[in-house]
């Protein structure tokens, strides 16, 4: 079991500075709206990722009037311990590990989060998003997969330039195209369907039934064929826009609520609904697959639930690890500390409540 054990944020949002020390399950953040309670969660997450999963836009997470940001946590793995660093300033990003800079690929994989956030709800319009969540969750499980999906967006960018400039060597960058890409395809279509198969025994509040669903072809060869016969039709259209039209980049992923996509007429309980369910099917997948839990960060979770429901997914979220989750309900959240820890936060400051 991987968990945070302290946080320590400057200059995130309207935090100035804060830190805080975790408990190994349960953790709730209790307050008012717009008093930092989710910016707690967006910094595990940062150090988690790297990035923020509100915003790709990484100047708004710095406080009005600050140069920069700094997120440091220190994360347990049984009895050894980590320091992680995030610091964002200057328009660039550092990531470090026990206070030494790394790349990248050297960061990721140190801590996993799953994040539950109606600010995501832009995954059931958006199929980039989609592909985005297929793609995070497998290489979190995968580090093949990471790497088949790096391998993929090399290809993607060489093809992409030579588009632009009509090289001779099209024939030869479409050749690994085809194989990076199918390979990418099939993967993918594989953690869809294990993604769908919990999600069937998973968490559904109204009986509803969710699936994750994308199109590949069953073996290797089949599915270069299908991806070669794409290129091959959108050839000119290709050349006109100088740009890779066919490709898992811009294949569509389906999230269905009882057979229908969620972008064609969910409710916003409905979304709200998947969009839960497919959090806590990611982490019971993460738990089956690796071994070891992945942080659960859970936003304004008793907004969506009953108390009583929210508080016993609570208890079942935190019998495989920690779990961070908010609440504007302090009754609701008082109700939880035989779970926990429960915290009070007010005006981007912290304290035991």
């Amino acid at each position: 079991m991987v968990w945070v054990r302290n946080l320590r944020i400057r200059d995130l949002r309207n935090i100035a500075g804060v830190a805080v020390d975790l408990d190994p399950g349960l953790n709730v953040f209790s307050g008012r709206n717009a008093q930092g309670k989710t910016s707690l969660l967006e910094a595990v997450g940062l150090l988690a990722r790297g990035r923020s999963f509100r915003t790709e836009d990484p100047l708004s997470m710095i406080r009005h009037g600050a140069a920069g940001l700094l997120a440091l946590g220190e994360t347990v793995d049984t009895a050894e311990a980590a320091h992680l660093e995030v610091e964002l300033s200057g328009g660039e990003r550092r990531l470090r590990v026990d206070g030494r800079d790394v790349a990248p690929r050297d960061y990721h994989g140190r801590l996993e989060v799953v994040v539950y956030s109606t600010e995501r709800l832009r995954i059931v319009g958006s199929m980039r998003d989609r592909r985005q969540l297929l793609d995070r969750s497998a290489g979190a499980l995968w580090p093949s997969y990471r790497a088949d999906h790096r391998a993929f967006e090399r290809v993607l960018a060489q093809r992409n330039a030579v588009l632009v400039r009509r090289g001779r060597d099209l024939g030869a960058w479409t050749d690994r195209f085809v194989e990076t890409g199918a390979r990418l395809r099939q993967r993918r279509a594989t953690y869809a369907a294990r993604l769908s198969g919990a999600l069937r025994e998973g968490f559904r509040p109204s009986g509803e039934s969710y699936e994750v669903r994308v199109a590949s072809p069953a073996g290797e060869p089949e599915a270069q064929d299908a991806l070669r016969r794409e290129l091959e039709a959108l050839h000119l259209r290709e050349l006109a826009a100088a740009r890779s039209l066919a490709g898992p980049h811009r294949d569509p992923v389906a999230l269905l609520v009882d057979g229908k996509d969620a972008a064609d007429g969910a409710s916003s309980g409905q979304a709200r609904s998947l969009l839960l369910a497919l959090a806590l099917a990611t982490l019971r997948i993460y738990r089956e697959e690796t071994g070891r839990a992945a942080v659960a960060l859970l936003d304004d979770l008793d907004s969506e639930l009953d108390a009583e429901r929210a508080g016993a997914l609570c208890a079942e979220v935190v019998e495989g690890g920690q779990a961070l989750v908010t609440s504007a309900h302090p009754t609701w959240a008082d109700s939880l500390r035989p779970l926990g820890r429960v915290f009070c936060v007010e005006g981007g400051g912290v304290r035991g409540a």
